[in-house]
């Protein structure tokens, strides 16, 4: 039978042993030494001028003084020497400057850490795999501050290359944001995560948005002057629409805000609020009645004036009109109708 024991070192008491409180004293000290073992240094050199009972060193390789010849020891002060303990694989020691639970290896002949600085996987209640090396299942996952405030950082190797945030539903990606494909942030949508459209791109040149606006901010209809909403295209007006056609549904404008068009029967100018006015300039006939045919038709009879251009005295009229033309004439003082150039005005609505 072995006079110690295998774990710690313990001495045993022996058959008709004298004495046999020294044997069981030691192995209460040794049991004290190393119980809930708490190393006050690693790597120690010198020992120190006035140690605490109890109190214990991991040695380096080369101490000195009353270490000397001790190297990778555990050196115990029992209050009036130094006792030497050689550490197992495995053991246990609690680091009192560190504040931290150290492991002896034998093979790196160290006190190692036991929360390694580096893993090469975890998963955190769920499995992680050699894509997903940190995997994460729990209802929320918190990064807070540790001072002022605290960043999230997603880097990537190269301009090319993808650092971006992937949104899913049921393991199918259907939103992405960040850096992908190049240095510009965009985000991405996607109906069945094989088909993806860019709606948005930033970059420091400018904004670009690829789909319509909707919702609370935009204009809701042709009428909405709300302060601060944005105007729509296909009912709002801007730079792009200011001149063209101008067009109408049920009241509401739909297309340009000014028209202007002409034709042998003259000008007109049309205007998204439903104003026209039509201008001719045209000779009355000295034998009959003139007519002048609108270059625009009205939705109604409009207000018609006619001038003419004369030295003498002279005046015109109008008669007839309709939503289409109007019946003019020329007179002189003595009511003879006479040809004399005119100009001619109608304004009224063209819906």
């Amino acid at each position: 039978m072995s006079e110690l024991s295998p774990g710690l070192g313990l001495p045993y008491l022996q058959p008709s042993q004298a004495q046999k409180h020294v044997t069981h004293n030691t192995a209460l000290q040794r049991l004290d030494q190393l119980v809930q073992l708490r190393l006050s240094s690693f790597d120690a050199s010198l020992p120190p001028v006035s140690p605490a009972p109890g109190e214990t060193h991991a040695l380096g390789g080369s101490p000195t003084g009353a270490w000397a010849g001790q190297g990778g020891q555990l050196a115990s002060w029992d209050g009036s020497a130094w006792q030497f303990i050689s550490p197992h694989p495995g053991w246990l020691a609690w680091d009192l400057t560190g504040a931290e639970l150290r492991v002896w290896n034998d093979t790196a002949v160290a006190w190692q850490a036991t929360a390694p600085a580096q893993l090469d996987l975890l998963g955190i209640a769920t499995a992680a795999d050699a894509v997903n090396r940190l995997a994460v299942s729990a209802p929320a996952t918190l990064l807070s501050h540790d001072g002022g405030g605290h960043q999230l950082k997603i880097n990537k190797a190269a301009d090319a290359d993808t650092a971006s945030l992937l949104f899913q539903s049921n393991w199918t990606g259907h939103a992405e944001m960040g850096l992908v494909g190049d240095t510009a942030f965009a985000l991405k949508l996607s109906p069945d995560g094989s088909n993806w459209v860019t709606v948005l791109r930033a970059d420091h040149t400018g904004l670009q948005l690829d789909v319509p606006l909707s919702g609370s901010s935009v204009q809701a209809n042709a009428a909405d002057t709300t302060p601060g909403r944005l105007m729509r295209a296909d009912y709002g007006y801007g730079p792009g629409n200011l001149l063209g056609t101008v067009t109408e549904v049920a009241g509401q404008p739909t297309g340009a805000v000014i028209e202007h068009g002409s034709s042998a029967d003259g000008d007109y100018i049309r205007w998204a609020d439903g104003t026209q006015i039509c201008t001719q300039c045209v000779s009355s006939s000295s034998g009959s009645t003139s007519n002048w045919t609108f270059p625009a038709a009205f939705a109604g009879t409009p207000q018609l004036s006619v001038s003419v251009s004369s030295t003498a005295p002279r005046f015109a009229s109008h008669n007839g009109a309709t939503a289409t033309a109007v019946s003019f004439e020329a007179w002189d003082t003595a009511g003879a109708r006479v040809a004399l150039s005119c100009d001619l005005m109608a304004v009224g609505r063209w819906f």
